[in-house]
């Protein structure tokens, strides 16, 4: 006859039974629904955390250079025998040399300050998506033709439209005979982009032709660097080490995470304040089935001392409510992560059901930078709160199951 595994047998058939103390099973409802509400926010509200972090990520990769490739001083001499070098690189997908310098841009009577980058029209898509985002006007840049195309923000900020004529001012000045005076030159606007990332970028960024920003900030041919676009921006430090090694440490090779680093370290810190704090929910959720247990060995003391004096050992007393507790554990676990993982995978639906209900947009665009609520579901956050939960489940039997492995039949028995 194969051998019962008493523990699982006695411990299951308790968990399915009906009680006759209404609060104890109410108890035990509560620890189970507590850890399913639990689990099943905590999975939600971490995917909703990943999806908003992976969101910002991709919208200030779009604009943000990958990699950059600079010399000393922060000017690059013949970038046209540096460029065929990096783009042999297996990561890199495109470059382009560019010029980046601050100034300050006015159109009638406003005053603001600009960063001001040239580029070469024909190589800039390869890198950027601001040709991609233009909502008035051409992306239209010719050498020497003076033109410029500026960000939704900054096109608000100076009160100008397409076809307005800005006036640049470079802080290298001119020696004339009235002494130095700032460089000015008055640019053409053709074209106006938006939409992309943060407002700094709107804001405050125009594109010229790069031959018109060397004669603008006097670069003596020289360009402020390379910009790479790579096939997957989260390399960027694998390939900035190779890089650097490969021309020998004389360039300087430099990439996005040290310049977003605190911004995407902050985002990073609250994701990780938000998982413990959320977690503490199913901490609470848990320590029910401590309650719940020790009613229920004081409720089954007589039937404890029964099975001791059948010739049940402690650690099997002690087994049997440890299986009951942690089937508590499993099923509210269970219960949680299949509405966690469906609420996940539908965010985007059900908060667009929600703002239909309520008539107006939870998180309208023209506010946020990411105007929906996306979901970023990673099975690694799962396990790692499914498997936290069980153990925390697991733990809290301990202390129960112990108690009813310590009673004594005689004296459970005595008044029966």
């Amino acid at each position: 006859m194969a051998s019962v595994n008493i523990p699982m047998l006695v411990g299951t058939r308790y968990s399915r039974a009906k009680r006759r103390n209404g609060f104890i099973s109410f108890i035990s409802f509560i620890s189970i629904f507590g850890i399913a509400i639990g689990v099943w926010v905590l999975i939600s509200v971490i995917s909703i955390w990943n999806g908003f972090g992976k969101e910002l990520r991709g919208q200030i990769l779009d604009v943000a250079p990958h990699v950059t490739v600079t010399g000393g001083g922060g000017w690059l001499q013949d970038w046209p025998s540096i460029k065929p070098a990096l783009e042999e690189h297996p990561e890199v997908e495109g470059a382009a040399p560019y010029v980046y310098a601050q100034g300050l841009t006015s159109y009638s009577g406003v005053v603001t300050g600009t960063l001001v980058k040239g580029i070469l029209p024909e190589l800039e898509p390869a890198v950027s998506l601001v040709s991609e985002h233009i909502v008035q006007g051409r992306y239209d840049l010719t050498p020497g033709a003076y033109k410029v195309v500026i960000g939704e923000g900054l096109a608000y900020k100076l009160g100008a439209g397409v076809g307005d004529k800005i006036t640049f001012v470079s802080p290298q000045g001119q020696s004339t005979p009235a002494g130095l005076v700032p460089r000015l030159r008055r640019f053409t606007v053709v074209g106006i982009f938006g939409g992309l990332g943060p407002d700094e970028f709107d804001a405050s960024l125009a594109h010229i032709h790069m031959s018109d920003a060397q004669k603008l900030y006097k670069t003596r041919g020289s360009v402020s660097g390379i910009r790479l676009k790579l096939s997957d921006p989260f390399d960027a430090i694998g390939v900035t080490r190779d890089l650097s090694a490969k021309f020998n440490f004389r360039l300087l090779v430099d990439n996005w995470t040290s310049q977003y680093s605190s911004f995407f370290r902050a985002i990073d810190l609250e994701r990780k304040v938000v998982f413990i704090t959320l977690f503490l929910i199913v901490a609470i959720a848990a320590f029910n089935i401590v309650s719940t247990l020790i009613m229920v060995v004081t409720d089954k003391r007589a039937d404890i001392a029964i099975l001791r004096t059948l010739g049940l050992s402690p650690s099997k007393v002690m087994g049997i409510f440890f299986v009951q507790g942690v089937t508590s554990g499993v099923v509210g676990t269970l219960i949680g992560t299949v509405a966690g993982v469906l609420t996940a995978l539908n965010v985007p639906a059900i908060f667009k059901a929600i703002e239909s209900l309520v008539g107006y947009e939870l998180m309208p665009s023209n506010v946020y930078i990411v105007s929906d609520f996306p979901a970023d579901l990673r099975w690694s956050d799962v396990s790692i709160i499914v498997s936290v939960t069980l153990l925390i489940s697991m733990l809290a039997t301990l202390y129960p199951a112990w108690r009813a492995s310590r009673t004594q039949p005689a004296e459970a028995l005595r008044y029966e």
